[in-house]
């Protein structure tokens, strides 16, 4: 396969669809941004393509809470068709608001029925963080450093950009942590420059275990916060005219890998 095909999803409030295609173009993959109508109406059927992507943004305005319509619509109108998506072993990404989505249709942790296990919720600082953090690559030295199809080979501290006021992951109960923790879905968490630890503001949002990341078992759908549609080029980074020129960027890395493993595997 030469160019895997993308399907960058969107709908009413979603805003960073043209810059999550741009990112899969970047990364040489062929990309169609589609409304959740035409998915739903099977003009634009999700098996004919190779990823999914759902972008940040607010979708629906944020209504109820972030992302929990278009989270409704997914697991209600979509499930089987999500359900195969995953069995035939195809990515999906949600960034920012696409994490929430994922999350609060049950898509993240990950189980058989869909069921919510974990959520975002409202920024312990009580206000929209917007800024650019340090990520710890969770898996860059452990023994599941190969789970998340999406993170291979990415260094062990990484810097992208948050925007957002509902960032904090939490979960139903300990059990959900620990299940986390064992199958090593654990991904990304939020931290200092020497990946090390850190209160807020370094950890924006409060989460539990500062986690800012997480995929399902299969290492195959993954979510975070931070943005890394925003770091697919060299001068997107703040620093770029004090760093040497030729490095790819930390968000490329993420594109290029499922684009990479789509054209190997699918």
């Amino acid at each position: 396969m030469k160019m895997p095909k993308v399907l960058v999803l969107r709908t009413a409030g979603t805003n960073c669809d043209k810059e999550t295609a741009f990112a899969f173009e970047c990364a040489k993959a062929k990309v169609d941004l589609v409304h959740i109508n035409s998915l739903l109406i099977k003009k634009n059927p999700l098996d004919q393509y190779h990823i999914l992507a759902l972008p940040g943004g607010f979708s629906y305005g944020d209504d109820i809470a972030a992302g929990k319509i278009l989270a409704n619509e997914l697991k209600n109108k979509l499930q089987k068709d999500l359900k195969e998506f995953i069995k035939r072993g195809k990515p999906i990404i949600g960034i920012c608001n696409g994490f929430q989505i994922l999350v609060k249709a049950g898509l993240l942790p990950g189980n058989d029925n869909f069921k919510q296990e974990a959520t975002l919720m409202i920024n312990d600082s009580a206000r929209f963080e917007d800024r650019w953090v340090h990520l710890k690559h969770e898996a860059s030295n452990k023994q599941h450093a190969a789970k998340c199809i999406w993170t291979k080979d990415l260094p062990p501290v990484i810097y992208l950009p948050v925007a957002h006021g509902e960032g904090k992951f939490v979960v139903k109960d300990e059990s959900v942590l620990l299940k986390l923790k064992k199958n090593g879905q654990i991904v990304l968490k939020y931290s200092d420059a020497n990946g090390k630890q850190a209160s807020y503001p370094y950890n924006p949002n409060g989460s539990v275990e500062d986690i800012a990341g997480i995929c399902d078992e299969a290492g195959l759908v993954f979510g975070l916060m931070p943005h890394p549609e925003r770091h697919v080029q060299f001068t997107q980074h703040p620093h770029w005219t004090r760093e040497k020129s030729g490095k790819v960027s930390d968000g490329l890395i993420i594109f290029k890998n499922a684009v990479s493993y789509a054209r190997k595997v699918l």
